[in-house]
């Protein structure tokens, strides 16, 4: 299997985000992409190479214009000689109910845009986000040319991110691109499979009116658990794509046995959709010992859920989400890629 690495990751590494009792460290570190990296290494199973640069027609099929100038302007924007960047670009106000209209001053777009203060944007933010796309997309040609799974190992990650809306450590959304990418080029319907223990929120609704994209959610209940305000069950798309949309929200400490019931579950709905690819969006911070969850998934069961994804045998191509146990995430992502391939 091609395993897809941009080391340009590394520029985005904010110092800081702010959590319950103010700033603290930053939790999607460049350490969580070096680690999974050393660990599909170190196995010998897997071929990596860099990504191949692809045109902005790919990211604007799904992300806003507008959205897209401001994330590639506004930190030169708000660092200046005289006011130098800091902790990054941290909205101080939210576009929230009522508050409608987008602002013509650009560090002003930030609140209008973000919707957490766990997202900070510093000098390398756009071009890791960049880079991170064009991993998820060199990955979906790796398909297109007939290959029967590719990893693409992005970071920043991106399921959290909107058409229009960046949040939840996400900016650009990596795998949404790459779907649409396979779509464009007639690999249609397309399925995403998202089994980060956080909802894809942007994902759902980049695609929630369409019934060429099937999005299926296995995550923790938003009643408890970020992003809150999307990701119930209830949800099950609008206009025509109505009935292509699917939640599977849980409770605390689910273990191996009852995750992989429900995602036997949400397996019979990706075959009874046929489609001709697959995207997953790996998440893997539903290990145990995940500091951003709740689950209880053994290592072991990562190899489970690698082999039932494969049992589809669709072509797929895995987008790395969420993982933030430094210790376990290369070996989670190791398992799962290694009973995939």
């Amino acid at each position: 299997m091609q395993v897809i690495f941009s080391p340009k990751h590394r520029q985005h590494a904010p110092p800081a985000e702010f959590v319950s009792s103010g700033l603290g460290p930053y939790s999607e570190s460049p350490t969580r992409a070096d680690s999974i990296l050393a660990a599909l290494e170190s196995s010998g199973r897997f071929d990596v190479s860099q990504p191949t640069a692809h045109a902005d027609a790919a990211l604007e099929a799904v992300h806003d214009a507008a959205y897209l100038d401001f994330l590639q302007q506004v930190y030169a924007v708000w660092s200046t000689p005289t006011a130098p960047g800091g902790n990054g670009i941290i909205p101080l106000t939210f576009a929230v109910r009522g508050l409608d209209t987008c602002p013509a001053d650009l560090v002003g777009r930030a609140g209008y845009y973000c919707f957490d203060a766990q997202t900070p944007i510093v000098r390398g933010t756009f071009a890791a986000a960049r880079a991170a796309v064009d991993a998820a997309l060199t990955g979906a040609d790796r398909l297109l040319a007939g290959d029967a799974a590719a990893y693409a190992l992005c970071r920043p990650p991106g399921h959290h991110a909107a058409a229009a809306m960046y949040g939840g450590y996400c900016y650009l959304n990596n795998a949404a691109v790459a779907a649409a990418y396979l779509l464009e080029r007639g690999r249609s319907p397309v399925a995403v499979l998202d089994i980060d223990y956080h909802h894809g929120n942007g994902t759902q609704e980049i695609f929630y009116h369409t019934d060429q994209v099937l999005t299926l959610s296995i995550h923790a209940d938003p009643n408890r658990a970020y992003p809150h305000y999307l990701g119930y069950a209830g949800e099950t798309g609008k206009n025509s794509g109505k009935g292509a949309n699917f939640n599977l929200p849980l409770p605390p400490h689910v273990g191996d046995e009852d995750y992989l019931s429900i995602l036997a579950d949400a397996l019979v709905e990706i075959r009874a959709f046929s489609p001709a690819a697959l995207v997953l969006s790996l998440g893997v911070d539903t290990c145990i010992d995940d500091p951003l969850g709740d689950f209880d998934l053994s290592l072991d069961a990562f190899s489970d859920i690698g082999r039932a994804v494969a049992s589809l045998n669709l072509p797929t191509l895995a987008v790395q989400e969420g993982g933030y146990a430094i210790a376990e995430v290369g070996r989670a992502v190791l398992n799962v890629l290694t009973a995939l391939q």
